[in-house]
């Protein structure tokens, strides 16, 4: 277990990331391609849930959902946002280990956090495995990633929240190509669309969307959230039309990879 992960967690306010409107442009991204593929009765299962927001949202909506998260801290947060008349479950666990459900048995799997914070591909395929293996044939898997280039204008150039010169020389981001490097001490792993499409090129399955779920949200995050209700509307508006643009898929700070068993 990742103790810098667990310690993060511990200490951050996970719950209220997403509602902020700048954060909330990644949540209703989401929420909008998962709802393009929810049905009555439909199970879901929700790996690595934080503290529920996709989970509970779902649950409201009348859908069966279970849930698997890491963090203590978090779990807590989750059972003291559950509602009466939800059906749904939590279970403490780890992305990479699955074997308390079976194979085939969800038609939705969403693995929207298990993905940020492993740090070799051997981890990331084992977590995809496993999502894979308990969705049913036809069923829809939502894997999300950090991506590097949103993450280094926003923080680095924009910010200064991180030295770009100082990560170049401690080798976590190439000198030539700004491609990025992570350990587990810096919580975050940030990759690029070929590296998931390396990632993936062993699975057999299909590729539905591909989506910049924030995109330039948080670059420009003082600017969202100043947005009047007419503005923000019309610039949600502006996202879900370009967000799949091939052209735009590197500018954003989280993707989502969204494909058929």
């Amino acid at each position: 277990m990742n103790r810098y992960l667990i310690d993060f967690y511990n200490n951050y306010d996970e719950d209220s990331r997403l509602a902020l409107k700048h954060g909330s442009v990644e949540f209703l991204t989401t929420m909008r391609y998962i709802k393009k593929y929810l049905k009555p009765g439909s199970r879901v299962l929700e790996i690595g849930a934080g503290t529920g927001r996709y989970s509970h949202a779902l649950a409201r909506k009348g859908h069966e959902v279970d849930a698997v998260e890491l963090v203590e801290h978090n779990i807590e947060i989750f059972r003291r946002n559950t509602q009466p008349g939800e059906k749904i479950t939590i279970v403490q666990g780890n992305a990479l280990d699955l074997s308390a459900f079976s194979n085939d048995e969800y038609d939705i799997t969403l693995l929207l956090g298990p993905l940020y914070h492993l740090y070799s591909v051997e981890d990331k395929r084992q977590a995809l495995r496993e999502a894979i293996r308990v969705t049913k044939p036809g069923g829809v898997v939502f894997a999300a990633y950090v991506i590097s280039d949103g993450c280094l204008l926003d923080e680095g150039f924009k910010r200064g929240n991180i030295s770009v010169a100082g990560y170049i020389e401690k080798g976590l981001i190439d000198s030539r190509t700004f491609a990025a490097k992570s350990q587990p001490k810096d919580l975050f792993e940030l990759v690029r669309k070929e590296d998931i499409d390396d990632l993936m090129s062993e699975f057999p399955v299909t590729r539905l969307h591909y989506v910049a779920a924030d995109g330039c949200a948080l670059f420009m995050r003082e600017a969202v959230d100043a947005m009047d209700d007419d503005t923000f509307h019309l610039f949600l508006k502006y996202h879900f039309a370009v967000c799949e643009r091939e052209d735009l898929a590197g500018i954003t700070s989280h993707a989502v990879d969204i494909f058929r068993k």
